[in-house]
């Protein structure tokens, strides 16, 4: 990949995503999860009846000060995506949280994730005007050392959180970058 094929979309209603886009962020999600990525299905594999009805539920959540969905094209191939949300209320509509930072596997390696959560940095901080970002990692997987090459800092973690299986307990890894 050329650094300067990538580019970045953001959808912030779910009229903002085509079929054939809905298609590709589906396809990733199954193509990330059935590899192992912790991108919100623990038990693979998972398909379309799995991924659809759970990329419909962020699409139709999308409102532009709340919850954006990011994508990554190298031209207009989708390469990888994730979800910046924040809560309105008072006392906490200061931070945000990603959720679903993926890139497809076939493209790993290349600074794809890299260059998306650094661009969903400047999105919250810019755009959405949040000063916190927040995400929940799942531990045993290296996520901690590439957050952290980022700027994020572990900030605590909720022990045992995550069963995968019998004798399978993971931690539950919070972490916060300031924007």
């Amino acid at each position: 990949m050329h650094s300067d094929s990538l580019r970045f979309a953001q959808a912030t209603t779910a009229h903002d995503i085509d079929q054939g886009r809905r298609q590709s962020l589906i396809n990733c999600w199954i193509d990330v999860s059935n590899a192992g990525g912790a991108a919100g299905f623990p038990f693979p594999p998972i398909d379309e009846r799995d991924a659809a009805p759970a990329l419909e539920t962020i699409l139709e959540s999308l409102a532009a000060r709340t919850s954006r969905l990011l994508m990554a094209l190298d031209d207009d191939e989708l390469v990888g995506w994730l979800n910046i949300r924040r809560d309105t209320y008072g006392l906490i509509a200061h931070w945000g949280t990603l959720h679903h930072v993926q890139t497809h596997t076939s493209r790993r390696g290349q600074g794809i994730g890299s260059a998306l959560v650094k661009e969903a940095h400047r999105i919250a901080r810019e755009d959405m005007a949040l000063e916190q970002l927040h995400l929940a990692a799942r531990a045993g997987e290296g996520l901690e050392t590439f957050y952290e090459s980022l700027g994020w800092e572990e900030i605590g973690r909720w022990p045992g959180a995550l069963r995968f299986g019998s004798g399978d307990d993971r931690d539950e890894v919070l972490m916060l970058v300031d924007l």
